[in-house]
């Protein structure tokens, strides 16, 4: 529900903003009024601390219609950078915890996965990404039914965890 505003002037609105040109119009929401649930599809993100990687990943996960859940460790999805990184996603994806979502678990790596194009990708599915520094542990991979890793022919060792997440939900997508 929208409420009425108030006028403020430009000069304070750029003294609380975080962006070189301060916006003209702010709202504020409430957490708890936040999406909740999950989808047939999720990206399941375990300790990724970067916010701008959340964001961008709340964003891949809004345009290709899953949903996210975060474990603890990760970046706060409603911090200044997720947010503008999130595009407004933010709003429309529903968030879960980590251990959530139901469906075939599959864990993205860098390398010695399934190819991502050959990958069963039937029923509800859990993408799981980790940290950008430190990938997944060993206890989150024995959690996963699969692992997948996207192709690389261009020879680089990986790929950011924001891109690594939107391609695999176009690839996801694009069977469908």
């Amino acid at each position: 529900m929208l409420v009425a505003g108030e006028n403020v002037e430009p000069e304070l609105l750029a003294e609380v903003s975080t962006l070189a040109h301060p916006p003209r119009v702010v709202a504020v929401f409430r957490r708890e009024d936040l999406p909740r649930g999950t989808r047939p599809v999720t990206l399941a993100l375990w300790h990724v601390a970067d916010p701008g990687n959340v964001g961008t990943l709340l964003r891949a996960a809004d345009a290709f219609g899953a949903g996210v859940a975060l474990s603890d460790g990760c970046a706060d999805p409603t911090g200044p950078k997720a947010v503008r990184a999130s595009m407004g996603s933010l709003f429309r994806v529903p968030l879960s915890g980590f251990d959530e979502p139901a469906g075939k678990r599959v864990a993205l790596v860098p390398s010695g996965g399934i190819p991502l194009p050959e990958l069963d990708s039937g029923g509800e599915i859990v993408l799981v990404l980790g940290a950008e520094r430190d990938g997944l542990p060993g206890e989150i991979l024995d959690r996963c039914e699969e692992r997948a890793s996207i192709p690389q022919p261009g020879g680089t060792e990986s790929l950011n965890v924001a891109m690594a997440g939107a391609i695999a939900l176009y690839e996801l997508a694009r069977r469908s």
